[in-house]
């Protein structure tokens, strides 16, 4: 899910991304032609810690887009993606079968990501091409990698688009469109409102700058969500010591056990 900001960016913050580069003729003869325009961007915050009263988060990713021309006639569009990390995904299809529900078909999905966002300053249809969607991964449908194994049913289409409705219900998987404020054809921004239930690993956030529906530039950064405090503790030493991990649950369960018999002794009493 995500929400749009009310307050714009102040122009002085970003003065340095919006003046256009001076650059002398003789480095334009032996350096590659500079892009007329170039997206820098930014984020309110690289690092999530995740505790046992975490509620949710929030991630606003600004920018502006750098020139060396004057701006375009065509339509300026800004996208911005959030993806969290992937893992596989097997879809199965349930069948009755001589009254009883059975799994009967399956499709595996060699990586999904366990949260996909997507906000766009216009409705993706109209700023967007189907073919630079698929080159570039953008739309939700697209995020999903390619298929483990080999298929085993006629039609996948239906697994993946039941796998979508699905994320989407969760609030995992979402498009909004027009969620990106741009003003003056430069300065834009997107806040992002992350669940609570955010699976730990590196999240990579995208920003794509689009004319007439194709990517003219593109930017990435990383924002990593790690446990803090006693749940990184107990996460780690469940993995990287499973003996102590295990001998603690022992102990703790012995002595709740413990506990319990002495406060129904009390209760009796």
């Amino acid at each position: 899910m995500m929400r749009v900001g009310s307050r714009y960016l102040l122009p002085f913050a970003l003065a340095l991304f919006i003046c256009p580069a001076s650059v002398p003729a003789q480095e334009q003869e032996v350096t590659d032609t500079p892009a007329a325009e170039t997206v820098v961007a930014g984020l309110s915050q690289e690092t999530i810690g995740i505790n046992a009263n975490f509620d949710g988060s929030a991630i606003m990713i600004y920018g502006a887009v750098k020139r060396i021309a004057p701006i375009p006639d065509s339509q300026l569009g800004v996208i911005v993606t959030l993806e969290g990390p992937s893992a596989p995904v097997m879809i199965r299809k349930k069948s009755r079968q001589m009254g009883i529900w059975i799994n009967t078909e399956s499709v595996g999905i060699a990586a999904v990501p366990s949260y996909y966002a997507v906000a766009s300053s216009a409705p993706l249809s109209e700023i967007l091409t189907e073919r630079e969607d698929q080159q570039e991964r953008i739309s939700p449908k697209f995020a999903l990698r390619a298929f483990s194994g080999p298929l085993e049913v006629e039609d996948a289409r239906p697994f993946t688009e039941a796998l979508l409705r699905i994320r989407e219900a969760e609030g995992q998987f979402s498009i909004v469109d027009s969620g990106v404020q741009v003003q003056q054809d430069t300065l834009f921004r997107v806040d992002f409102d992350l669940p609570a239930n955010l699976t730990e690993g590196d999240y990579k956030a995208r920003v794509f700058l689009l004319r007439n529906g194709e990517v003219i530039d593109r930017h990435r950064a990383a924002i990593y969500v790690r446990k803090v405090g006693l749940e990184r503790w107990l996460y780690s030493a469940s993995r990287e010591q499973p003996w102590l991990y295990g001998l603690m649950a022992l102990v703790l369960a012995a002595f709740s056990g413990w506990l319990a018999s002495q406060v129904f002794r009390l209760i009796r009493n």
